[in-house]
């Protein structure tokens, strides 16, 4: 469960850096096609750690090691939306 508690501390990291992004962008320090690319790289990769995240759930729900999971690429997390 340490695992867990580092991929949550992570999410929690982002959604952070993801609001100092948009009170950048409200304040002028950058403009909008930069809040705008640097908010998708943030947004994949907090879907690539709740995706990891429910892996890792999952195995541990059914009785198998957490930690053979690994993190999926941001094409295959992305591609769920589809």
């Amino acid at each position: 469960m340490e695992q867990d508690q580092k991929i949550l501390a992570r999410i929690t990291e982002m959604v952070e850096h993801e609001h100092r992004l948009r009170a950048d962008l409200a304040s002028g320090r950058i403009d909008g096609v930069t809040e705008r690319q640097r908010l998708s790289e943030v947004e994949q990769e907090l879907d690539r750690c709740w995706d990891l995240l429910r892996q890792r759930r999952a195995k541990a729900e059914f009785g198998e090691n957490p930690d053979e999971v690994e993190a999926r690429p941001p094409s295959q997390v992305e591609g769920y939306l589809e």
